[in-house]
């Protein structure tokens, strides 16, 4: 019998599941057991052809539709996709180990919340009047073609909408790469679309590793490359698309300062603290994984901390009681295992965890390190696991200059009730997603993105749009022209 997780097909090109088992065979682990639940096909050449021309030549009459026609669709997904938020989040659980308690919540909705919001504005995407005496100037927000959205394992209903709703909204057509690891979702986010009524051909899903993402990134028929990703992988597809002088948008890594003065409310900065380390197993990128505690209120923080995260409830996913899930896979747990390592032996004083769990699946055990040093590794580098820093520090000034010392500007929070200093240390936090008294919240109707190593662009907000769209600008005169001769 197939598990309930193996798609129709591979991939979802102009309005239908296609299959080419020519293709390379990506195995899809449930992390939480490691057995293989389905099996999908990388994109041979002919598959990328297939999803790019058809792409390209739908393109144009989607862009030629009303903003509202056009909105009316995505709303209508985001409508689809909440009434099957249940088997949606069932999905996104065998796709990532995420525990159910937290995808019901996290993942379809927040998707929905992209296509709502996109939907909403896709009507509203007007040009200016520039009055210059009797001649004027008028622009036009124009769709910039053929988009490519490259994803993420962590949040792949999530991403596929994040890229794919904005994109649409404003005329464009996507060829959508899931991460091989998680190749699940985005193809019911693309057959949702179909479903609320959008043409075939203006969102398509590919599956595939590095090469296929290579070959749609510098197709001359692209126009944009979204990327979440790491910074490595940021850095080769930047340069990629730069070849082609496409546009870009790279969310990329990070290694976030999360400062907690010691005015803050103890719970709140420890709970703040655990959704910047612990949700979705540590495996998000705007993660808060170092925090800065002030010196008067550093045991206190820890007993709590230690406490809280005790209450952790690992165990099956689909247990809704479930708290704490398995890492994505194999590879991403011994990776995250080898920093724990180094955070021993470089000294770190353990305050819990430090292990793999012992149960069936990727587990690994809530950690904290106390007493860590700017230099050790695992204050430097992104683990991309359940591990949280704790380091010392005496004076604001001091604190502002140690977090700013990476190469790193995801995201920041703050911790404190002396809102003047909040507000003071935000504005000197080089990061571009910040947070006050909270940790890790992601509205759709804020911007995200970072700065510095963590990427340039911006997803969700209004800002979204313009990095979807370009002007186009007229000059009308209204007179007689002159010339020299």
């Amino acid at each position: 019998m197939t598990h309930p997780a193996q798609p129709k097909a591979s991939h979802f090109i102009n309005g239908e599941y296609v299959e080419d088992t020519a293709g390379t065979p990506i195995p899809v682990i449930y992390a939480a057991t490691g057995e293989q639940i389905a099996t999908v096909y990388a994109a041979t050449p002919a598959i990328v052809e297939q999803a790019l021309s058809t792409a390209k030549a739908a393109q144009k009459e989607w862009a030629k539709m009303t903003g509202t026609e056009r909105g009316r669709i995505l709303r209508r997904a985001a409508d689809i996709m909440r009434e099957r938020n249940h088997e949606l989040s069932v999905l996104e659980t065998y796709d990532t180990g995420k525990p159910l308690q937290e995808t019901l919540v996290a993942d379809a909705t927040s998707g929905a919340d992209a296509l709502e919001y996109f939907g909403g504005l896709a009507a509203s995407l007007t040009g200016e009047h520039i009055p210059l005496g009797e001649d004027w100037v008028y622009t036009k927000r124009e769709a910039l073609g053929l988009c490519v959205g490259i994803g993420a394992w962590n949040y792949p209903t999530q991403i596929a909408c994040w890229k794919g709703a904005p994109a649409l909204a404003c005329g464009n057509s996507m060829v959508f790469k899931p991460s091989e690891t998680t190749p699940l979702c985005a193809l019911k986010v693309a057959e949702i679309l179909i479903e609320a009524g959008a043409p075939a051909g203006i969102y398509n899903v590919v599956q595939g590793m590095g090469e296929v993402g290579a070959s749609l990134v510098t197709d001359p028929r692209v126009d944009k490359v979204s990327l979440t990703g790491s910074v490595p992988t940021g850095k080769k597809v930047y340069a990629a698309a730069a070849e082609g002088m496409k546009h870009v948008t790279m969310e990329l890594g990070g290694k976030s300062p999360l400062i907690i003065f010691d005015d803050a409310d103890i719970d709140n900065a420890v709970g703040g603290a655990i959704n910047g380390n612990f949700y979705s197993s540590g495996q998000v990128c705007s993660n808060g994984t170092r925090v800065f505690v002030q010196k008067g209120i550093k045991e206190k923080f820890l007993a709590r901390l230690a406490e809280r995260t005790g209450n952790a409830i690992l165990g099956d996913p689909m247990d809704e009681a479930t708290s704490f899930g398995p890492m994505v896979t194999e590879n991403q747990m011994n990776i995250v295992l080898g920093y724990i390592e180094k955070g021993k032996a470089e000294g770190a004083r353990l305050i819990c965890g430090g292990a793999r769990a012992d149960m069936d699946g990727y587990y690994i055990q809530p950690t904290v390190f106390a007493d860590v040093t700017d230099e050790m590794t695992i204050a430097r580098e992104e683990i991309f696991g359940p591990v949280m820093s704790v380091l010392d520090f005496d004076t604001e000034e001091e604190v502002v200059a140690r977090a700013n010392d990476t190469e790193f500007g995801l995201s920041a929070g703050v911790f404190t009730k002396d809102f003047t200093r909040a507000h003071r240390v935000i504005g000197n936090l080089e990061a571009g997603s910040c947070f006050i008294n909270s940790y890790n919240d992601a509205p759709v109707e804020a911007p995200f993105g970072g700065v510095k190593a963590s990427g340039v662009g911006r997803e969700n907000s209004k800002e979204a749009i313009k990095h979807f769209s370009q002007v186009k600008s007229v000059y009308v005169r209204m007179g007689d022209v002159e010339a020299a001769f």
